[in-house]
């Protein structure tokens, strides 16, 4: 059964009385290229164990129970539980979890399903969630690499750069607990019901150390600070943030990191935030 047939995702789904939800941002993979590709290029193997989110029909699924030892996948919708058992009823290394991943105890699950294998994340991430959701299977710890499948713009900012438009809190996050790779572009034709946007495939390596020696929650204070209002100054942020500040004490901080005291923001890298983190001394 090829699950990216749009004639056979129609009748399977027909035949159980299945609907698309708007609300859920379900959009179901039609190019067999793309599960194939997004499989190969997870790091799944015989000795690894994956976590799926949104199976949708489970093509990904199928191709992820051909490489790996176990899949377990994470699906809020029930009404797929018995279209999924019927397109994966031979792939007994499957497992449907019906839930909401964002209040999944992943590390349970991972514990119950996993058997301490090598763990990864593979996804087709409903847009809607997906940085909430990546940021959960980041914050789980229990992944060595997650892929997921976003909006292409969003597959930007996750890589992007200081200094660009694309650049955000987000991408230092990231930046933060793994190496970023956009590995595949997917157009908006590789789904039905067909999406207003291209998506994109973005490996996430997660880092067994982060990159820079910093207390991390105030790091990623002084990072959701510096973007919190993008047209102002990095100083006219950390003092609006921080109540009480001066903005002379932040202008000495930056004037210690060698940084101009007019900098944005955005135009500073991870090793600048963790410089500042380091040199405050009234917080």
């Amino acid at each position: 059964m090829n699950l990216c047939d749009i004639a056979v995702i129609k009748s399977v789904l027909k035949r159980h009385g299945f609907n698309f939800s708007k609300g859920l941002g379900q959009n179901f993979l039609c190019d067999a290229e793309v599960p194939r590709q997004i499989a190969a290029r997870s790091g799944a193997d015989k000795d690894t164990a994956v976590l799926e989110v949104g199976p949708g029909m489970g093509c990904l699924s199928r191709e992820l129970c051909a490489r790996a030892a176990f899949v377990a996948a994470v699906e809020l919708d029930g009404r797929l539980a018995p279209v999924l058992g019927e397109t994966l009823a031979d792939c007994e290394n499957f497992a449907l979890v019906q839930g909401d991943i964002l209040k999944t105890d992943i590390r349970e699950l991972c514990g119950r399903y996993f058997g301490g294998r090598r763990a990864i994340a593979c996804a087709n991430l409903p847009y809607y969630i997906t940085t909430p959701a990546i940021t959960a299977l980041i914050d789980s710890g229990c992944f060595s690499s997650v892929t997921v499948m976003v909006q292409k713009e969003v597959a930007r900012r996750i890589c992007a750069a200081p200094d660009t438009a694309d650049y955000g809190a987000f991408s230092l996050y990231i930046a933060y607990h793994a190496q970023a790779e956009i590995i595949l572009e997917v157009l908006s034709t590789s789904f039905v019901p067909q999406p207003k946007v291209d998506s994109a495939v973005v490996r996430l390596d997660i880092r067994s150390q982060p990159p820079v020696d910093a207390d991390r929650e105030l790091l990623f204070r002084l990072i959701k600070a510096a973007f919190s209002q993008r047209r102002k100054t990095l100083v006219n942020c950390l003092r609006s943030y921080f109540p009480g500040t001066e903005r002379e004490q932040w202008e000495r901080v930056l004037e210690r990191c060698g940084l101009d005291v007019r900098v944005r923001g955005e135009a500073l890298g991870l090793e600048s935030y963790a410089a500042l983190a380091k040199t405050i001394d009234f917080l």
